[in-house]
């Protein structure tokens, strides 16, 4: 089975196709599932955000699972194969690594450094956990992606690079309101980004912001951490009237504050509206509304904000870190392929050296038990011995790209099967992971 990655963003299509694409509740878990089920693939994710959509899988063919994942969002987007394969981009084997790697960094994010993904992945693992889609690779994949993830934010100033896409929409806001300290802000909708929203806002002095969502007990909560007020999603209309700034991230999948209901407000001052859902929680045609400017991930991309300034020497210092967590990956999945063979090699080894003993005590069955003991003792350091040199250096071997056939030339010569090692004890196991570790590490030395 084969690691592939087929996806979108903002990088390879426009805003527009985005949307259709995008997936969010039912229509993603469906789509988890559709792609679970298909005959060459064994586990699948998928990364969906405000800029990119990306299914990740365990496939047993190349050809066949880049197939069936564009052959699904074409399905689900309604979105002719022929217009969506201009647009997606697909990684196999090291590059999905590395791909998945720098996208929990923040590198390959509209705004360079946001660190909004990291929670982003997170929870799309979290949604393949719970749905049954995800096995071990990728859940080992992915937790490794947020370790790096966390590990850049943590040993870089990336985070003092590239500020989150609400971060850039209120330093957009002020060119257009001014000093946004005692304004009055409506956050529509209470899921991450909200949350995202509203402590930015909080932290930037703004101290009368209003939360609307369509389950009010999710808006209320999300009001109280910022000492704000809930309303229901209905009332959005009426506090458009006193708002002078607006974020808006439902997720509803269709518009929620249109033309009419902005030009109805009736309003004495300017109106800034931040548009971060995809697809689009604001009708474009508010910007023909005097005194209203709105902003959206379309017109960010068009204008390629968050993408200047993005502090190099911290980039770089990241880039660094993805390589060394790519090459460390890729070396301990490698060696991990060769634990099977060892195991079978020391089963047959076992078995050889009971084999043997027992064959001593029926050939010498005067043989006090101490003498036996001490033989036998004996016999297994020496096998020991002379199997520690070969599983260290196949687990070396092993961890460079061709290391496999290291291993497949040991179950040659020994005639091993790594599927069947009935006669390796929790004990026997326990001493090939040593031997392959601390042994190992032991000889390198």
């Amino acid at each position: 089975m084969s690691l592939l990655a087929v996806g979108l963003s903002h990088r390879t299509a426009p805003v527009a196709l985005l949307e259709r694409v995008a997936v969010t509740g039912d229509a993603l878990v469906k789509l988890l599932h559709d792609v679970r089920t298909d005959a060459h693939v064994s586990e699948t994710m998928i990364v969906s955000t405000c800029n990119r959509v990306e299914v990740y899988a365990e496939v047993d063919r190349f050809h066949g699972g880049v197939t069936a994942v564009t052959d699904l969002l074409s399905a689900h987007s309604g979105i002719p194969q022929e217009q969506l394969t201009r647009h997606l981009y697909v990684h196999y084997e090291d590059r999905v690594v590395e791909h998945l790697f720098t996208i929990a960094c923040g590198l390959d994010s509209m705004v360079v450094g946001e660190g909004q993904i990291l929670g982003q992945v997170r929870q799309s693992l979290r949604l393949a956990q719970e749905q049954g889609t995800a096995g071990t690779t990728l859940n080992e994949l992915a937790q490794h992606a947020l370790r790096v993830g966390k590990r850049a934010h943590t040993e870089t100033g990336i985070d003092r690079a590239g500020a989150s896409l609400v971060g850039v929409g209120l330093t957009l806001a002020e060119r257009v309101l001014g000093p946004i300290q005692g304004k009055r802000a409506l956050v529509v909708g209470a899921g991450s980004m909200s949350a995202l929203s509203a402590a930015t806002l909080g932290r930037a002095g703004v101290t009368d912001i209003v939360v609307a969502n369509r389950t009010f007990e999710r808006a209320a909560r999300l009001a109280q951490t910022v000492g704000g007020r809930a309303v229901e999603l209905a009332d959005v209309e009426h506090e458009l009237s006193g708002a002078d700034l607006v974020i808006s991230c439902t997720g509803a999948g269709s518009v929620v504050i249109g033309t009419d209901m902005v030009a109805r407000a009736v309003r004495d001052q300017p109106l800034f509206l931040l548009d971060l859902a995809l697809p689009h929680d604001v009708d474009p045609g508010v910007r023909t509304l005097p005194g209203v400017t709105l902003v959206d991930l379309e017109s960010m991309q068009e204008a390629g904000l968050g993408e200047e300034g993005s502090g190099p020497d911290d980039v770089a210092a990241v880039r660094s870190i993805v390589a060394a967590e790519v090459c460390e990956y890729l070396r301990a999945e490698r060696a991990a392929t060769v634990t099977p063979t060892v195991v079978a090699l020391r089963a047959k080894a076992a078995d050889v050296v009971e084999a043997e003993l027992g064959r001593l005590v029926t050939r010498v069955p005067e043989m006090d038990g101490r003498l036996r003991d001490e033989i036998a003792q004996t016999v297994r350091r020496v096998v020991d011995k002379l199997l520690h040199e070969p599983t260290v250096r196949v687990k070396r071997f092993a961890a460079s790209p061709a290391g496999d056939h290291y291993a497949e030339a040991l179950r040659e010569l020994f005639d091993l099967n790594p599927k069947v090692p009935e006669a390796v004890t929790r004990a026997d196991v326990a001493e090939v992971e040593t031997d392959l570790t601390g042994r190992a590490g032991e000889e390198e030395a």
